[in-house]
């Protein structure tokens, strides 16, 4: 993972920068089992709020409630 280079993104954030973050993470997660996509997405999201405002309790027990969706319905799927 730490292999694939830092991803430059465009200050007009055009399409192209999106289809360029989905080939990114794809790259980067290739190879990745569902419960380490979920703890990479976890630690992405730990870092994104870290480095804004503090978030309120009701705000970051959402995003949680959130991503353990998102894992759950993944695991059912594989």
């Amino acid at each position: 993972m730490s292999h694939i280079p830092k991803l430059k993104i465009s200050p007009d954030f055009t399409i192209e920068d999106i289809h360029k973050i989905r080939e990114w993470q794809h790259e980067r997660r290739k190879g990745m089992t569902p419960q380490e996509i979920c703890e990479d997405t976890r630690r992405g999201a730990e870092r994104f709020f870290a480095s804004r405002k503090p978030a309120t309790p009701e705000a970051l027990a959402e995003v949680q409630r959130m991503i353990d969706e998102a894992c759950g319905k993944h695991k059912k799927a594989s």
